[in-house]
């Protein structure tokens, strides 16, 4: 299959400036999204991720055309998201949580009748190969297992070769075979030049597979960039089975906890310390049972927003709306 265009183009494939979304009026009013600025680059797969209430939702709606933004602007391959949407249609492809498709149909009657509704799909054969499912065309989707659905409502996604392909949540549920699997064939389709903005609760996917990332909390976008850049700045930790006697004095050491049989030294410089670790152990004959030692990750930075304590983050002026966002 031919490109559908180049890699990473200057211009976004998505551009959000100043979106904001609000539910009700009034007192009573909720904003959800409040004044986001997102960019997902021709060519890239990037994952959109949020804590609880983030936003996240309410964001992608807008994306999709399936809501108009309270205010800001937002531009999809350079059309409108809601007044050009039967342009955009044919050339989008969006992955929901559920797909609804009948039980009683199988694989290949079911991608058969998704085929009817699309202007120039890809035959049927090549999706089923694509998504190793060649072995399930003839079975009913009821009897199909939860990754075996979601192969199938990748496949009808794909079907028609999109340009923008959104992808919601594609691996909740799944084994981590199934997963590995989704995640083939979503870096298949940026190889062959499709965008991709997919959202994901596993971190270490979106760590893994994304070229950039977006983080939203209490309606914003507190982070972004790729991996190793949001992770830049953030600390590393050593762990282990807790054993008396531990200096809280080792080199680069910034914290030490202890809690659930676990000892955990916090510490800007990993080698550094771990090396002051071993040798004291050595020199002590102490054992480190269960020794866990990780450079900071995005799970890190994660944490670290949805608990109010991202460095680089959110002012203290936003404090509350912290707490508010994390419960809705």
């Amino acid at each position: 299959m031919t490109r559908l265009r180049p890699a990473m183009t200057s211009d976004p494939a998505v551009r959000v400036r100043g979106l904001r979304r609000t539910y009700g009026r009034g007192p009573a009013a909720f904003e959800a999204v409040r004044g986001v600025d997102l960019d997902v680059p021709t060519g890239s797969i990037t994952a959109l991720l949020g804590t609880n209430g983030a936003g996240k939702t309410s964001t992608l709606e807008v994306i999709e055309g399936l809501a108009t933004a309270t205010d800001g602007e937002v531009s999809v391959l350079g059309l409108h998201p809601v007044a050009d949407r039967a342009l955009l249609r044919p050339r989008t492809g969006v992955l929901l949580q559920r797909s609804g498709f009948s039980g009683d149909l199988t694989v290949r009657e079911t991608l058969r009748l998704w085929s009817a509704t699309l202007t120039s799909p890809r035959p049927v054969d090549e999706m089923l190969a694509l998504l190793s499912l060649e072995e399930r065309a003839d079975v009913r989707m009821l009897a199909l297992s939860g990754g075996e659905t979601r192969r199938v409502d990748l496949a009808s996604t794909l079907m028609g070769t999109p340009e923008l392909v959104i992808l919601d949540e594609p691996t909740t549920g799944l084994d981590p075979e199934s997963r590995r699997e989704v995640w083939r064939v979503v870096s298949d389709m940026r190889e062959r030049g499709a965008t991709v903005l997919v959202t994901t609760h596993y971190l270490e996917e979106a760590e893994a597979y994304a070229d950039g990332i977006a983080i939203m909390h209490a309606g914003r976008i507190v982070r972004s960039g790729a991996p190793a850049e949001i992770a830049a700045g953030y600390p590393a930790a050593i762990s282990f089975a807790h054993v008396p006697g531990i200096p809280d004095d080792l080199a680069a050491v910034r914290g030490v906890t202890r809690e659930n049989g676990r000892t955990t030294l916090v510490t800007d410089a990993l080698q550094v310390s771990l090396s002051d670790l071993l040798a004291w152990a050595a020199h002590n004959d102490v054992t480190l049972g269960d020794l866990d030692a990780r450079s900071p990750s995005l799970e890190t930075v994660f944490l670290a927003i949805a608990d109010g304590r991202d460095p680089g983050g959110l002012s203290p002026l936003d404090a509350p709306n912290l707490r508010e966002g994390a419960l809705r």
